[in-house]
Parts: C-alpha cells; structure tokens; sequence
C-alpha cells in the first residue's frame, strides 16, 4: 500500500533525477501523510516533509532543495523519528560526505510478515547528483510501537548507485520481509559484498548472511546483482537447492526471464 493514499497536500515532491527530470519549485514545497489509520496509532501521527529552496547538484543542474522528513504527533507536535535521533535524517555511508536527501523516492507501508502482521514503513531518499552520475540513496524502515506510542527506527543503510550497487526491501517471496544490500569490493576480482539482514522476533533487523559474490562488476550481467546472486542466497540459507526451479527475477525492462540459467552459479537472464 502506497503512503500516497494519505496525501493531504496538492503537492508531490520530486523524484530520482535517474528516474524523470526533477521539477524545481520557486518556493519550498511541502506533503503530509496520514499514519494514524494505516498503523491504527492512538494519537495523530503523520510524516511530514518539506522541500526546502531549489539548489544546483554538482554538475551545477537544477534540482530541488534538501528534504526535512519529520513523524509528528499531531499537527502541533515535535518533528521526531525515534528517542535518539530526530528528525529522520538520511544515514550516509562512511566513505561518503554527508549528503543531505533532496529526492523522496519511497514512501510506503510493507508488510515484513504477511498482511495479517504489523506493518513497516519504508523511506528511500537520494540526494543531490554527484556530477559523475552518483547519488546516496538511504534507506529507512521504522515501526510503530502502540505500548509507547511512537515508531521507532528498526533498519537504516545508504549507499551509492553508479557502481550497481543496491538496497532492496523484498516484498514477497521466500525471502520475505528481508533487506539485502548488494556493495562493491575495493579489490580485485571486484565482487560484490553480499549482506541479507531479516526481521527478528524482538523486531530489529539482524544480519544473517554475509558473502563475496559470484558476479562480477561488469560481467556482462544484464540483471541486477542482487538477481544474479538470488540463487547462492537462496541457496545458503537453506531455501533453495541445485536441481530446483531457478528463481525468475525481472529481465531488467519489467519483464520476466523467460530463460534463467546458471554460469559459475550466478543467474543470468538468456
């Protein structure tokens, strides 16, 4: 379910610059989202955020100005995210500088655990291009606590875009529920690090996998790492076995792969 159901403005921030031309507005714009029905909180909670003016990136385009996200209580409260850490500021990576988000590029409730379970909200913000064609792009997940009457940060991670890396909440499937994040190693054969974090029962992601990939930066691979490397996670956390169906992950134009094979036990798409 898309948080844009809760809209209570006019106005929709604007995208990745990888995915449409940004707009930039003259003056700073805003959007709230309702929480209240879609996590059945006991007080008015919504997610508030403001545009602040538009900026040149570093390749000197227009683009818009930096994200404020903010949970509030009620239209007077507090901009909090959780008791350590507000506002929702987006994490960076330590080799990165400390970009701020410019680009809302997620904002939706998922279910980690079945419809019938309590939902996460997830959050995915970029920042401003890089001028070389990079980007931070941060990835939140929070819950909301009904005992105290907050949400709370239960996953954050950022990382950068042009070397395929990737942070991918799945939304079905057997791995449902997990984050697994797919980053360039700094040395040869220039693998990926492969990184599957899964929901625990105290509700915080826990690392359980974690592992050199079979792919290789620019293999040839049309499909995303954390395609191609479906079949060894699969694998090594007992959900899949040679000799099985292949898992039959998007070909890379949102169509499926018609013809998934395996080449030193990476997927590829035929």
């Amino acid at each position: 379910m898309a948080l844009a159901v809760g809209l209570m403005s006019t106005t929709a921030i604007a995208q990745s610059p990888a995915a449409s031309s940004p707009t930039v507005h003259p003056t700073p714009q805003s959007m709230q989202l309702d929480l209240e029905k879609m996590f059945h909180t006991r007080s008015p909670w919504r997610l508030v955020v403001i545009e602040g003016m538009p900026v040149k990136d570093y390749g000197e385009n227009d683009a818009p100005g930096a994200l404020t996200l903010c949970l509030q209580r009620g239209p007077t409260g507090p901009c909090l995210s959780d008791p350590v850490t507000p506002p929702l500021r987006a994490p960076t990576p330590d080799y990165a500088i400390a970009w701020e988000p410019h680009y809302l590029l997620t904002a939706k409730v998922v279910y980690p655990q079945g419809p019938k379970a309590a939902p996460l909200l997830l959050l995915v913000t970029g920042s401003l291009n890089s001028g070389d064609g990079d980007q931070i792009v941060a990835t939140q997940l929070l819950d909301y606590d009904s005992g105290h009457d907050e949400f709370r940060r239960v996953y954050r991670k950022s990382t950068g875009h042009n070397n395929n890396q990737e942070i991918r909440f799945i939304a079905d499937g057997p791995l449902r529920g997990s984050v697994i994040t797919a980053e360039p190693q700094e040395h040869p054969p220039y693998g990926y690090w492969i990184v599957v974090n899964t929901l625990s029962r105290a509700g915080a992601y826990r690392q359980v996998l974690r592992y050199r990939s079979a792919t290789r930066y620019n293999d040839g691979n049309t499909l995303a790492v954390i395609d191609s490397e479906m079949p060894n996670i699969e694998r090594q956390l007992g959900l899949w076995k040679p000799g099985e169906p292949l898992p039959t992950p998007s070909a890379g134009d949102g169509k499926p792969c018609i013809k998934p094979t395996l080449r030193h036990s990476a997927l590829w798409c035929e």
